[in-house]
């Protein structure tokens, strides 16, 4: 349970404390509703997340909706003013359930004590079967210390795991049929793959039909990152001509380029896998639809390759094409790597990091082009250990995302690093949990890839320039941040290790050293060059403006 206490739901908190659930007091509501939908995608049940009411509820909102689009599961309970004083304007008092309605799956309102167990579990049920999503129960302020007659409740037991669903028969035929008509196949695995803890069976089918896959940024790791299949670095291509696409647990929205020219091939045939029925079809017609579990489906996709015996060659002209420009691309981002300038750039700082991280390390990641770089550049072995801004493209989920991983791992045998990559602009956005991290002694790592502002920003000597120039709020670019700040000496603050980086030898040294310190966490504040920016990349002629599309992902 994460949080931020107050009148009317400390007692709550407590008692959840009482009843051994770990309660983790946040510094921010939306951090908060963050961690705990992040530990519902880690774990596959819902974390809580308790908010005081009106503003606090109001708050946590955000992550409602992050965890809504992300289809991650997540209950949130809110305190509400007393029954009595409903319309009267109570203290906070707010439409909760009316609101919370538009950011969720289910809401509700125990109309009494003996009510509440069964609506938690229909809460908890309802935010895991189907497509997962987030849940709301708002609590009556006078409930919080009443009390009732033990018999009058009903008991209720844990929910079980959600029902898995297989696609029809028919339909894995003809999607295998498709996909050995097909030239230049690809699969494009999302996070709804790695949700649905797909992987083994995922790698089989992989290996076995010979076929190219294409990770989206959560759907990394659920096959490694080095799988020799694995087409990543060769993504537009992949994309454009791709004749057939088997989409496992993605969404054909933005982050995709909705499946539409002249990012995909116009004539492209989708065979959809996903467990909602509504999402099927969504930009472009399912040529196949697969309607049930990814990891039920992919079996029984597995199981008709092995039946019928087809593999995809592997000499032919597609897998020539995707391994040159995969190779192509490598040299480029190596060539931008090894530059030896200063103030770094991106791809030196990555290139370095990449060296250093443990194989089964968790990534959370966020920030533009420090989360689109970072993306290509720091591999992912397992599943379910990359973490970002995802579907909702939202900025400052990173530190609770961290925090959460961290609490999880801390319940492990054999807990795995929490490295924390984060633009300073979307450090910015709650920063302040880092006293949390501190608090509570997550090793967490911290590297702020600190370029002065959003997108870029200008260098200290500019940035004196444009002070004697007059007003900053009337000079300074929309998107400049202050030159150089020490976030270091924030996380130094609450007694954690802090470390200013100039250097690839600095940056090396002090990530060395973090990474063999569980004790308390971590932040490094590396400092690169304002200006640099990604390698160029193919943009849409139909756009003249900044695309958010390609500058996010």
């Amino acid at each position: 349970m994460f949080g931020i206490v107050g009148v009317p739901i400390i007692e709550v908190a407590m008692a959840a404390q009482a009843a051994g659930i770990k309660y983790v007091g946040m510094r921010n509501e939306q951090a908060a509703c963050y961690a705990a939908s992040a530990v519902g995608y880690i774990t596959g049940r819902p974390g809580a997340c308790l908010v005081v009411s009106g503003p606090g509820l109001i708050h946590a909102l955000g992550g409602m909706a992050n965890a809504n689009m992300n289809c991650w599961p997540v209950l949130v309970i809110g305190g509400s003013s007393d029954r009595n004083q409903e319309t009267a304007g109570a203290f906070q008092e707010f439409p909760q359930v009316e609101a919370c309605r538009l950011y969720s799956k289910f809401t509700a309102r125990p109309s009494s004590l003996e009510t509440i167990p069964s609506v938690i579990e229909k809460a908890v049920r309802t935010s895991i079967y189907g497509r997962p999503g987030a849940v709301y129960v708002d609590i009556a302020g006078d409930m919080v210390n009443a009390k009732v007659e033990r018999d009058k409740v009903r008991e209720v037991s844990c929910c079980p795991p959600p029902p898995v669903s297989l696609a029809s028969s028919v339909a894995v035929e003809e999607a295998l049929s498709v996909l050995k008509a097909a030239k230049t196949p690809l699969v494009i695995i999302g996070k709804g793959a790695a949700y649905s803890r797909a992987e083994a069976v995922l790698r089989e089918f992989v290996e076995e039909s010979g076929l190219p896959f294409l990770p989206t940024p959560m759907g990394k790791g659920v096959l490694p990152d080095d799988h020799p299949s694995c087409v990543a670095a060769a993504r537009s291509r992949a994309l454009l001509q791709a004749d057939v696409v088997l989409l496992l647990g993605a969404r054909l929205n933005w982050m995709l380029h909705f499946g539409l020219p002249p990012r995909f091939n116009p004539h492209v045939k989708i065979i959809q896998v996903d467990l909602c029925a509504e999402e099927m079809g969504n930009n472009v017609k399912a040529h196949v639809a697969l309607l049930g579990d990814v990891g039920a489906v992919v079996c029984q996709l597995l199981t008709c390759v092995r039946k019928d015996g087809w593999k995809y060659p592997s000499k032919t002209e597609w897998w020539s094409a995707l391994s040159q420009k995969v190779s192509a691309n490598a040299k480029i981002s190596k060539a931008l790597a090894l530059k030896e300038t200063l103030p770094m750039n991106y791809y030196t700082v990555f290139h370095h990091i990449s060296q250093l991280l443990p194989r089964d390390c968790i990534i959370v990641s966020e920030g533009a082009n420090t989360m689109d770089i970072g993306r290509t550049m720091l591999n992912n072995y397992l599943p379910r250990h990359r973490l970002d801004a995802g579907t909702f493209g939202t900025m400052g989920v990173g530190l609770g995302f961290a925090i959460a991983a961290a609490a999880v791992e801390t319940t492990r045998i054999k807990p795995q690093r929490v490295v924390c990559v984060e633009g300073d602009s979307a450090f910015g956005f709650s920063g302040m949990e880092v006293e949390t991290m501190c608090r509570y002694n997550l090793p967490v790592i911290i590297i702020v890839v600190n370029n002065n502002g959003i997108y870029s920003g200008v260098d200290a000597d500019t940035w004196k320039e444009m002070a004697k120039m007059g007003d900053l709020t009337s000079v300074a670019p929309p998107v400049s941040l202050l030159p150089d700040a020490r976030y270091d000496e924030v996380m130094t603050a609450f007694g954690g290790r802090g470390f200013l980086v100039r250097t690839a030898e600095e940056l090396r040294d002090a990530l060395q050293l973090c990474l063999t310190d569980w004790e308390r966490p971590s932040l490094l504040n590396v400092l690169i060059d304002p200006s640099s920016d990604r390698k160029q990349q193919l943009s849409d002629p139909r756009s003249s403006r900044r695309d958010l599309t390609h500058a996010v992902y």
